[in-house]
Formats: structure tokens, sequence, C-alpha cells
């Protein structure tokens, strides 16, 4: 955040063939990924549960070769498919049971590539076991979790005949009850309803708890049901969000403010983090309502009946932000925002631009400018897929989960009920405080989704979510931290997912990553319906000593990422250059990602790295890490300092608009930064409206992308930034 104008996992290696392009990039280890419930085995699976079960299949062979064949325990009978790929087997094993290993007794004709899913309804899969390298004749796999239906999902023959078992053998217990969907949202969620007795009390109670506790371990959500609401000035203080429960923002209205400001910190907005304001109807009491913020604080689906005013009272510093979904009748004063990105919204109008402020979908949004004023504005969004959000039917919990858009522009509720799916609360695990990442695993492998109620969460393994189509969703900043150094979350390269509205806050022993989105070997199409990272930050270092490796890696194709803020702490506890070492923030290997609103800063080597094809940015905000000792400290070889965004040079294609890095190296301001951006200069690599500042002239760079870009030293102490309109 600029304070004032004073081993991971491995990129790709050569020879992976990316989607749609000849002679580019990653092997294909096969990997498996072992576990709805990793760490949690088997522990010798005491029966055999499938035999004689009812089974169906995709296809057999000949009459002689039924689905039959492969559960009766007779080693002369087998079940085979028809000659081609994607076919399928399954058991039915009656009712929910714990599963703990599964043996597949093949045939001369084999599965080279196969996956083993579990189910409890039939409908909704997650894959428990893959491999890309299987060997034939008897494999045993230790497939961990709770399902009633179990299936062999053939990917790939290793012969040209079909696939071909003897017997399909499932092996576990029917102990363990099944976890229920649904139920209440626990203390830290405040449910308001126009009726309900001193709605302004209870919303001051909690912002005076949370104003100025940046690193405290109070998280909550208000909720506010549809109605009106007069006389209220809700301020927002950190790990509070604000929303309302109708599912279009008209039908909830307050009449009053939603208000962010700094008074705890003497005006300085620049630390106003980890907050959100989503679906409501806001009527300012004075025309405009104040939304004071910097990073980590989103503005969504939210309609205000006037101006908005970004900076605080004083116009003091501030360094956020993002608005998306939303409709603003008046001007947005952005004041003295340093950066903004504002995507799929209608505004009145937009004043002043200081650094960097970026739009994409925008009815209103002022003309590009850039260098002066600061203005980037696209037409349209490319992709867009709103975040998911929790909202009443009558008096039933459902979330609903926006459609995906392509060349959005203005709001998904403008012509009235958004587009979307439905999903009922009974179909989610609602996490309480005190849940482990097993009861978290396996309600994912009952086919349930999460949703996290406001709370710090330790997790002693990985949570994985390996079914197409689940929703991780967040309230309150719901926080994540890993224990003895595993990583936090874990998504398999399916269909659909999307996380949405948490926090990733490293634990005090490395973690190799913290985020994944699909494996190493990841290559499937997703470009019908992508994975989506909305409002999920992540956090080294801050609230105490925390290490990771990298902390996003993006592996999936087409994965979406819209606002993040991956953050290595530069003050509260636990921070300096090794305490809180944290080398790579966000490193996208799939191909045709898209970031809309990418924060990442203070990373001690690369912020981002980008392997993938097509891989395009709609705004980045990058700080350089503070506290670097000396030059030698951020040496990368023969060039001085770490580029923010680096670009691999394997890459042909590679887009992005409205991207600024900044340096405040205040413990040497003698360190030099030859640049802030680094690409493969190809005529399909293209860059718009870059921009660096030294702030204070606390440290320098040489040019702003590649060797190309003004020196911000002549600026001296000035925080006058070095721009480059358009790249190569």
């Amino acid at each position: 955040m600029p304070l004032s104008n004073s081993p991971s996992l491995a990129p790709p290696a050569p020879g992976r063939l990316r989607r749609g392009v000849t002679g580019a990039v990653v092997t294909a280890l096969a990997a498996s990924l072992l576990a709805v419930v990793p760490g949690t085995a088997a522990q010798a699976a005491p029966a055999l549960l499938s035999q004689g079960k009812p089974v169906t299949a995709s296809s057999q062979e000949h009459y002689g070769t039924p689905a039959a064949g492969a559960v009766d325990g007779d080693l002369g009978t087998r079940w085979s498919s028809a000659a081609s790929d994607a076919q399928w087997l399954q058991v039915d094993l009656g009712a929910p049971v714990g599963i703990g290993q599964v043996v597949l007794r093949w045939e001369a004709a084999y599965a080279k590539a196969y996956r083993i899913q579990l189910s409890t309804d039939g409908v909704n899969w997650s894959t428990a076991y893959s491999t890309a390298d299987g060997a034939g004749g008897t494999e045993t796999l230790p497939v961990s979790g709770t399902a009633r239906y179990v299936r062999m999902q053939g990917v790939t023959r290793a012969t040209g005949y079909g696939y071909s078992l003897w017997e399909f053998q499932v092996y576990g217990t029917d102990g363990g009850p099944v976890l229920p969907g649904g139920g209440d949202l626990g203390p830290n969620v405040h449910v308001i309803d126009p009726s309900t007795p001193d709605i302004q009390g209870k919303l001051d109670r909690v912002f005076r708890e949370q104003e100025s506790a940046q690193f405290g371990s109070g998280r909550h959500a208000f909720l506010f049901k549809p109605g009106t609401y007069d006389n209220l000035n809700a301020q927002i203080g950190f790990y509070t969000q604000i929303a309302g429960l109708g599912l279009r923002p008209g039908d909830t209205t307050i009449n009053g403010d939603v208000t962010v400001d700094a008074g705890w910190f003497n005006g300085n907005a620049t630390q106003n983090f980890w907050r959100g304001a989503e679906g409501l109807t806001v009527n300012p009491v004075n025309g405009t309502n104040r939304w004071a913020v910097s990073q980590a604080s989103s503005f969504r689906r939210m309609h205000v009946k006037g101006g908005l005013n970004l900076a605080p009272n004083g116009y003091g510093w501030a360094s956020g932000g993002y608005i998306a979904d939303s409709r603003i009748d008046g001007q947005v004063g952005n004041y003295s925002q340093q950066q903004w990105y504002t995507r799929d919204s209608s505004i009145g109008g937009w004043s002043n631009s200081v650094w960097n402020q970026t739009f994409s979908g925008v009815q209103g949004a002022p003309a590009t400018s850039f260098p002066e004023p600061r203005y980037t504005t696209l037409d349209t969004t490319p992709v867009s897929r709103e975040k998911p959000y929790l909202y009443l039917d009558g008096d039933t919990y459902k979330v609903f989960a926006p459609a995906k858009r392509v060349n959005a522009r203005g709001t998904s509720w403008a012509g009235g009920t958004p587009q979307g799916e439905s999903v009922p609360l009974d179909r989610f695990y609602v996490v309480k405080p005190g849940a482990t990442a097993a009861t978290i695993n396996q309600a994912l492998a009952q086919g349930l989704n999460l949703l996290f109620t406001p709370g710090v969460y330790h997790v002693d393994r990985t949570i994985e979510v390996n079914r197409a189509n689940t929703i991780v969703l967040g309230l309150g900043l719901a926080t994540v931290i890993p224990d003895n150094g595993v990583t936090a979350m874990r998504v398999a390269d399916v269909d659909g997912v999307r996380l949405a509205g948490f926090l990733i806050d490293a634990g005090p022993v490395n973690s190799r990553t913290l985020l994944e989105i699909g494996p190493q070997d990841a290559g499937a199409d997703h470009a019908a319906n992508p994975t989506t990272v909305q409002d999920v930050y992540i956090r080294i270092g801050g609230a105490g000593a925390g290490k990771a490796t990298t902390s996003m890696v993006v592996n999936s194709d087409d994965t979406l990422i819209d606002h993040t803020w991956v953050w290595r702490a530069d003050h509260g506890e636990g921070w300096g250059w090794e305490t809180n070492r944290a080398d790579y923030g966000v490193r996208v290997n799939g191909d045709d990602v898209l970031a809309t609103g990418l924060f990442v800063e203070h990373f001690n080597k690369y912020d981002v790295e980008w392997y993938g094809e097509r891989g395009r940015t709609v705004f980045y905000q990058n700080e350089k890490a503070y506290d670097a000792p000396d030059q030698a400290a951020i040496q990368n070889g023969a060039t001085k300092g770490y580029a923010a965004y680096r670009v691999d040079d394997s890459v042909d294609t590679h887009e992005a608009w409205g991207l600024g890095s900044y340096c405040n190296y205040n413990v040497n301001p003698a360190i030099v930064q030859d640049h802030g951006f680094k690409a493969p200069v190809k005529p399909g690599v293209r860059f718009h409206s870059l921009l660096v500042v030294s702030l204070g002239g606390m440290g320098h760079y040489n040019h702003v992308i590649n060797d190309t870009g003004a020196s911000t030293a002549p600026a001296g102490t000035s925080t006058v930034p070095s721009t480059v309109v358009s790249f190569p």
C-alpha cells in the first residue's frame, strides 16, 4: 500500500502442450489428486462394500460383459465397455458410507488415465483419485471420503479395445454420520430486519471493536433483510461485511450512509483494508456517501442514489480500491485515491486521476487519456461473472451464483432479476469456528458446498475442492490459517468452482503454496464454465509471523481472478526481510487466465510471474518490498531487482492494461530497480498504460518496462510517475 507521496510449484517446463498453441510448454507429469480428505487415510479397509450392489455403466462391449460382472466376486466374469474413451462404471452402495480403498482388477484392456469419483446423490461428483499413468493389472488405490456412489471414470484407454474390469471393489465402513447441510449462521452473523431494535447501536458496538483492529481476530457480517431502514450510519471497520439479503440491490434500502473513514489513523486511509459492502441501495444523508478504503475492500452490487467520495475526511492519502456491478447516480469523487479499478458498473461521472484509474465495462467512465489525466478505459470487460452471495427467498436462505457474461458493460441487474442459479443453503455445510479440515473435507466429499461463517480457522491439512461447480463462500472475511506448512486450499482441474469472500493467512511454518487452482498438469478447457477467485485475499505476516514460498498458483486454464490482494506485510507483527519470507506472490501457469483487479505487493522476489498463453490483466497495483536491506538482497543475476510483473520469455500472447508499480525502499533508499515490468518483445505481447513511481525518492526505477521508459530519479523526492503509454 502506498504510504504517501512522501518452490513452490515449478513454472512450466519446456514440453507442455498449451491448448491451441503448437510447440510450447510443460511436462504432463502423472499426478494423483489423492484424497478428498487427505491425511485421514483409511486404516485397512474392514469390509468389501460393492460386491453384489447395483451397478451401471456408460456402455458394454457385448451381451457377455455386463456391468454386474465387475461386482460379482467372480474373477472369470468381467465388464467391458465400447471401444472409445470417456466410459464409466459406477456402483450404488445404498447409503452414504466411509470409503477407505478402491481395488481395480483390470483385464488386458485397461485405463491409462482415469479418475475415481465419489457422490452422495449420483448427481454431484468429486474426484478422490486421478492418474494419467495407470499400470493395469491389480491397482489398489487409497481413496478417502464419504459416498453412496463410487465411479471409475475412464479418460484414456491403454489399448485399442474398451475398458475392461474383472472386479471393481470398494472397501470401507458404514460408520460415521453424514454431515447435515444448512443450519444457523452463528453468533457473528448479525441478521437485521426493519423491526430489529437498536440497529444503530448494534452497528456502533461492532465498529468500536473493529475500527482499529487491523490484525485482530474479530470477524463480523451484518446481513440486512429486504426492506427499508431509516436514519442509519453504518460505519464499517476491519473484517466487517455489510450486505443486503435481497436478490437485487433495490430490495434493501438504507436511508443513510455506509461509511468508511480514517479517523483512527489520523486521516490517513492507506491502511483501511479487509472490509466490504454488497447488495444495498443507499440514499446518503448529505447526498454523497464516503467510502475511503485501500486494498482488500470491495464495493459490489451497490446502488448509491447520490455521489460516492473515495477520500477520507480532510482528503488524506488513500490507496484503494475496487467497485464492481454497482450504480452510482452521482459523481465518484476520486480525490486523493492513488489508484482505483471499476468494473461493469454505471456512474454519473469521475473526478481526478492521481496515478492509475482504470475502468472496464463502465457506463459513464471517462475516456482513455493516459498519461494525463491517468485514465485507462476499456469499453467492455472481456469475461466476467459476479461473486456469489447469500440471499433470502421468502424465509429460505439461498446462495445466488451469477451467470458468466462476455464483453459485459453495466450492471448485471440493470434489467431486473440477474441471470444465474440459486443454490439452497441445505446444499452448503455451514462452517463455524472450531471446525477441522477433516470435517470440512468430509463435507466437500459428500457433495456439499461451503459457507464459512465469520471466524478464524486453523487447518492442519489442505482443504481439497475436487467437485465441479463447488461454491466456497466466506462471510465477514472468514480467515483460514494453514498449520504445519500445508497448502491452505487446493482446487482440482474441474469446471466452475467459485471461491469468494475469505482471507488466507500464512502460518509460521513455511507453506510451499497457500492457494492452488488446478494441479501442475492441468489442461482441461474451462472456457464455458471457468473457476473464479473473487475477494479472496492472501496475507503473509502482519498478524504474526508467516511464511510461504509462493502464495497463489493458477494452473487451470480460463480461471478468472476478480479482485484479490496478495500481500507480504510491511507492518504489524512478524514481518522483516527473512521473518515473513515470501519469494513469489502469484504465478500463472494456465492458459487464457484473466485477472480483473490484481493487487500484489512486497514479495522478496517476483510479485507476479506469468507463464500461460493468452493471459490478460485489467488493472494491476504493486509495491516492491520496503524492507530489502541492500542492493545485493534483490540482485537478480545481472539485473537489479525483480520485476513487479514478469511475462516469461516463452509466452507468445499476453495483454495488460493499467499497471502500476511503486518503490519505497525505506531501509536502504539507495536501492535501484532496473525496471518495474519485464516481458518478451513479441507482436502478441502488448501492454497499455504503465507507470512506475518512487515514493519520496526511497529507491528508484531505471526504466518502466524492460529498457523502455524514463528513470524516476530525475524527480528526486517528488512522486512523479514515469509512464509508458504502450509497449512495444
